[in-house]
């Protein structure tokens, strides 16, 4: 879109959006196992690498969480937590990058692969999958990784949306924090930090 400032003077007209926002789900069943997928397209030095559904989304976190895991295998969730996300500048097209972890309980469990992204998709034991050596030796994909299996052993625990609305605007948002119930400090031990992310819808 080109634009045109009127004034004798710098352009005040914002900028493009200056960040993406990319989700991956850690799906895992009874069994423990995850649901992993191999890239049709990927950097020379990942394939072979069974790794996480993920992908950009335009829509809520968990729903886009959601809506990946389904495209990419063909598997229906129901949103859990968001384990962690990472924060970087400069990514792709010069655009800032959020990426949210988010943890997923299956519904179903038949896979069903989108040809046009997707090389292959399974169930894979999570002993497996912490093993491969590319998981192992990222030192970012390795802490996500670390933080999943440490919410699965209930010593870490992630945030939960809940559905607001705010006095100050009248919208409806979607806030992501721990449950500081008892019975949920109960079940969860007591590991959980105070955060908070708030999204509006």
């Amino acid at each position: 879109m080109m634009t045109y400032w009127i004034p004798n003077e710098p352009c005040m007209l914002p900028a493009n959006a200056s960040h993406q926002v990319g989700v991956g789900g850690f799906v895992i069943n009874d069994k423990n196992e995850v649901l992993v997928v191999q890239e049709k397209h990927c950097a020379p030095e990942l394939v072979g690498l069974w790794k996480l559904p993920t992908g950009f989304i335009l829509e809520e976190i968990f729903t886009g969480a959601i809506r990946e895991v389904k495209e990419e295998t063909g598997i229906d969730t129901e949103f859990l937590e968001v384990i962690a996300f990472r924060h970087a500048h400069n990514v792709a097209f010069e655009k800032s990058d959020l990426f949210f972890i988010c943890m997923l309980r299956p519904v179903s469990s038949e896979i069903k692969t989108d040809d046009l992204e997707v090389q292959a998709a399974k169930w894979m034991a999570l002993t497996e999958f912490v093993e491969q050596p590319l998981i192992k030796g990222d030192n970012m994909f390795k802490k996500i990784i670390d933080m999943c299996v440490a919410r699965i052993g209930k010593r870490y625990c992630g945030l939960v949306v809940h559905k607001v609305v705010s006095k100050f605007d009248n919208r409806l948002s979607s806030l992501y924090c721990n449950v500081v119930d008892d019975q949920k400090f109960l079940r969860y031990g007591n590991h959980c930090t105070w955060f908070a992310i708030l999204c509006y819808c």
